[in-house]
């Protein structure tokens, strides 16, 4: 089954500048239903109000972190079964141990190319 691009695809970071890079890494991708959140509250909101095919979220965000926005969707019946990719600047062991036990599909290291997202993209929902 081919990859529907226009599938919601939620980006979360705090960093305005990240949100645009990653916004246009996508593009490029041919992703066109792009819907941001500055923190992982915001994007639980939009998470509970509409069909997101894959969340892409930053680690390091205040007032809730990217783990614990993935807890939370992990947890939530409705939302655990969506993609979920981790984007760090920490490429710790550690922290991939962490995020992998909180049940995220995917992680990415900072900083990446297109390349990279759409491999990674892929590994969680098939090629496109």
């Amino acid at each position: 089954m081919a990859v529907d691009l226009n599938m919601p695809v939620l980006i979360v970071d705090d960093y305005k500048t990240m949100l645009r890079i990653i916004r246009n890494l996508l593009n490029q991708l041919g992703f066109t239903n792009i819907v941001e959140a500055a923190d992982g509250s915001a994007a639980l909101e939009v998470l509970r109000q509409q069909p997101v095919g894959l969340v892409i979220s930053d680690w390091n965000m205040a007032p809730m972190t990217g783990i614990q926005l993935l807890r939370e969707v992990r947890a939530d019946a409705k939302l655990k079964a969506i993609p979920f990719i981790m984007v760090t600047a920490e490429s710790k062991s550690e922290n991939v141990i962490v995020a992998k036990e909180a049940g995220v599909s995917n992680y990415i290291v900072k900083p990446f190319n297109a390349a990279t997202l759409k491999k990674k993209i892929e590994s969680v929902i098939g090629a496109f």
